[in-house]
């Protein structure tokens, strides 16, 4: 659940004014105008102290199994003392009109209230605890929110504003689950149309020329339409099979034209996006196991996907069982505490299930919300690594049952055809329940998705689309077939 789940009224004001002295009163009505009020100069934030250098591996035995980075980063700057009252002043009253007059969308409320704040500081503080108390955040709460922010920027040494906006609404979304509001909606497609222009480039401009070229749908339209998903990368038995689909729906649907091929296409493609229902009930704490090879991002990809929990609420810990690459534990725990998630982790070398089961252990009395646990990413076609999935499953299973309770594959969509050879044995030997496809920015073999969805039967939850925290976004089956393909009355995207 997230931070202000049950927060979805607008801006209200029953809170019974605080006295202030004639000193507040200016200063709050400075803050607001975006000027800095006589005798409070603004705090410059601290350099921060993490660096890009991983720490220390852990140590052998016992101990290194149970150190974590405790919610880590949350220490890493003081708590600032915010304003989480209903409007007092004239400058705060008048702020509150215009948040209650404006669209009611996120981006419009913080564009509001950091108008005048450039850099980070007690102003900017002051502004998003403003808009927490305006949307009735309990106190601890909306504080807990400003202080972990707060924190994260110090990490990151990040000052000016513009250079973590987008991640601060981002976080914003999720605390408040407004990430299905349209503005997010809006952003989301943005993104996607962005990450997947050398794919269109490819694909759309040669449906386009196909489909005006052509008037009766002849076995030279199919051969041309099945050459185009070839070179999009869908692959040859999904290229035909997609081609098959799409003969049997205009057969059914009446359509003899050319012309009308793009909205039968957009269709298929969310069908074949169509994610099947699933239990989603887990008893907790909820067991995630990601696996995939070496590369494809799967490390940044479960620190993604921590932050998101994170943002919602809940308690993260990031158990690390790839034991064998060199690094693996240094690069996991330095995300960690980036996030602010728990971490369990042995020496190098150790056994993967027995990190696993001692992570479980562990999580179990710690009250942990949601475990991810990384593995090993050799080669899939390794007999020994498929068996140590096995065993680490197995082991999970034992210590709670009905772990692990998502198995997530991860796939980098610059592999192309590889991909889909990755899904097929990984979905063999560890029963796949989702895909992630990491690096869809920057590459034209984006079709791959459609293929890997269509072939295996998998539904596809998140798609990576840079490198930020905030990059990782939900699949939406529409919203990719409308990026890729252009829209249903045939214009392009």
């Amino acid at each position: 659940m997230g931070f202000f789940s049950a927060i979805k009224k607008m801006f209200g004001s029953e809170t019974a004014e605080e006295q202030k002295t004639p000193m507040q009163e200016q200063g709050d009505a400075a803050a607001l105008k975006g000027v800095q009020a006589p005798g409070q100069p603004e705090t410059p934030p601290q350099k921060a102290s993490e660096t890009e250098s991983p720490e220390a591996a852990p140590q052998q035995g016992e101990a290194a199994a149970a150190e974590s980075v405790s919610q880590a980063g949350m220490d890493a700057a003081p708590s600032v003392s915010v304003p989480l009252t209903a409007p007092a002043s004239p400058a705060e009253e008048a702020l509150t009109l215009r948040l209650r007059e404006a669209e009611p969308r996120l981006s419009v409320w913080l564009g509001i209230v950091l108008e005048g704040v450039d850099t980070t500081g007690d102003l900017l503080w002051q502004r998003l605890a403003f808009l927490l108390g305006a949307l009735d955040a309990p106190p601890q709460e909306a504080q807990a929110f400003v202080d972990d922010f707060r924190a994260w920027t110090q990490r990151m040494e990040y000052r000016q504003v513009e250079e973590f906006r987008s991640e601060l609404q981002y976080r914003l979304a999720l605390a408040l689950d407004l990430e299905d509001e349209e503005d997010e909606r809006n952003r989301l497609f943005i993104k996607i149309t962005e990450g997947l222009a050398r794919t269109r480039d490819q694909l759309a401009r040669g449906l386009d020329s196909l489909f005006s070229s052509h008037g009766e749908l002849d076995d030279a339209f199919w051969e041309e339409l099945e050459e185009l998903f070839i070179m999009a990368d869908l692959g040859y038995e999904p290229s035909l099979e997609l081609v098959e689909r799409l003969k049997e729906r205009a057969r059914k649907e009446k359509v003899t034209q050319a012309s009308g091929m793009r909205a039968l296409l957009m269709a298929e493609v969310e069908e074949i996006f169509r994610a099947p229902r699933r239990i989603a009930a887990v008893n907790p704490p909820e067991v995630v196991l990601m696996i995939g090879v070496n590369g494809v991002g799967k490390t940044t990809t479960i620190a993604k996907l921590a932050h998101r929990a994170r943002m919602q609420g809940k308690k993260v810990m990031i158990a690390a069982a790839d034991t064998f690459r060199a690094a693996a534990i240094e690069q996991l725990q330095v995300w960690a505490g980036r996030v602010g998630a728990l971490f369990h982790a042995k020496a190098p070398g150790s056994d993967p299930a027995s990190v696993a089961y001692e992570a479980m252990d562990r999580a179990v009395k710690e009250g942990v919300d949601v475990l991810f646990v990384d593995t090993a990413g050799r080669l899939q076609t390794k007999v020994n690594l498929m068996e140590e999935l096995t065993k680490i499953r197995q082991v999970l299973g034992k210590k709670h049952p009905g772990a692990p309770h998502r198995i997530i594959l991860v796939i980098d969509a610059t592999t192309g055809q590889n991909a889909l050879s990755q899904t097929k044995l990984f979905k063999e030997a560890a029963g796949v329940d989702e895909l992630i496809i990491t690096k869809l920015d920057g590459t034209a073999k984006g079709g791959v998705a459609i293929a890997v969805a269509m072939q295996h039967h998998l539904p596809i939850t998140f798609v990576g689309l840079g490198e930020k925290l905030e990059d990782l976004r939900p699949f939406n089956g529409e919203d990719y077939a409308r990026a890729l393909l252009g829209h249903k009355d045939g214009g392009a995207a």
